[in-house]
C-alpha cells in the first residue's frame, strides 16, 4: 500500500529524516516507536503532506501512486488521513460542519444535515461521546482525552485507507485509552482492508491494539523492524542497546 525509498526530510536548515525505507500493507497494524528526536512525527508529516516540511530526496509511493508533489487534501482524498500530536484549536467552527464539509469534499458528494448526523451519532458512541459533542468549537477547551477522542471520530467518520495515529495515547488516562483503544478495533473489525500506522513511545497502547510489524527509528532512519516481541524488549531495555547496535553497524 504505501512505500518509502531512501526519503531525506529536512526543517530549515536542519536534516530529521535521514534515509528512511519502509512498507505498509494493507489490512495491518504498524508501529513505529523510538527515542524523542529520532524522525517519527517528522514521517508522519511528510506522509501527509505538511508543508512546513522539506523533501530533500527519496519516493513516497501509495497505491503506487507518487503522492510527493500532491497537496495535504489530495492525499486526503487517496485516503491518508493523520491524527495530530498535538491538535489545534479552531474557534467558531463545530465538530459537526467541519467534519460534514470534510467528509463531503472526501466523497465529491453533498449530504444533508439529517443524514450526517445519522453517521456522526452512530460513530460517537464508538468513542463514549455524548450526543452534544458535535456542537462544540473544534477543540475548543477541550482536554487532552477529549482532543484525542475527537481526532479518533474524525478518522471514523473519513474513513481513511492508512490512517497515521501520532502519539494518540499521550495524556489519555486508563479509561480513556481503553475507550479510544476499544473504538480503534472496532473500526479495524468492521473493515479488515484498512491499514493503521501507530507511533509511540510506550507499550500501553499496544497492550490494546496488537501490532502485526514494528519499526523503531534512530537518527532519522528506521534502524530495526520486526514482530511484536520487539516492543517487549524495548520496554526492558529502553532504546540504548539500539543505539548501540547502531553504532557497531550490526542492524543497519
Amino acid at each position: 500500500m504505501l512505500k518509502i525509498k531512501n526519503l531525506s526530510a529536512s526543517v530549515g536548515e536542519k536534516k530529521i529524516l535521514d534515509g528512511v525505507n519502509l512498507s505498509l500493507e494493507q489490512g495491518n497494524v504498524y508501529v513505529i516507536m523510538g527515542p524523542n528526536g529520532s524522525g517519527k512525527s517528522t514521517l508522519a508529516n511528510v506522509i501527509a503532506g505538511n508543508p512546513r516540511y522539506e523533501v530533500d530526496g527519496g519516493k513516497i509511493t501509495f497505491n503506487e501512486e507518487d503522492i510527493l508533489e500532491m497537496k495535504p487534501s489530495d492525499r486526503a482524498k487517496k485516503g491518508i488521513f493523520m491524527s495530530f500530536q498535538y491538535p489545534s484549536e479552531v474557534p467558531g467552527v463545530t465538530i459537526f460542519n467541519f467534519l460534514k464539509s470534510a467528509y463531503s469534499h472526501l466523497n465529491d458528494r453533498k449530504i444533508t444535515s439529517i443524514g450526517f448526523k445519522r453517521i456522526m451519532d452512530e460513530k460517537l458512541k464508538l468513542f463514549d461521546l455524548k450526543n452534544d459533542f458535535f456542537k462544540r468549537y473544534l477543540n475548543q477547551g477541550f482536554s487532552g482525552g477529549e482532543k484525542k477522542k475527537s481526532e479518533m471520530l474524525q478518522m471514523s467518520i473519513l474513513n481513511p485507507r492508512l490512517a497515521i495515529l501520532d502519539e494518540t495515547d499521550s495524556g489519555l488516562d486508563i479509561d480513556s485509552l481503553r475507550i479510544l483503544s476499544e473504538g480503534i478495533n472496532k473500526i479495524l473489525a468492521e473493515d479488515p482492508t484498512k491499514t493503521i500506522l501507530i507511533i509511540t513511545h510506550y507499550k500501553r497502547i499496544l497492550e490494546y491494539i496488537k501490532p502485526n510489524h514494528v519499526f523503531v527509528m534512530s537518527h532519522g532512519r528506521v534502524v530495526l523492524e520486526g514482530g511484536p516481541e520487539i516492543v517487549d524488549e524495548l520496554e526492558k531495555k529502553g532504546y540504548g542497546w539500539i543505539n548501540k547496535k547502531r553504532s557497531e553497524k550490526s542492524i543497519l
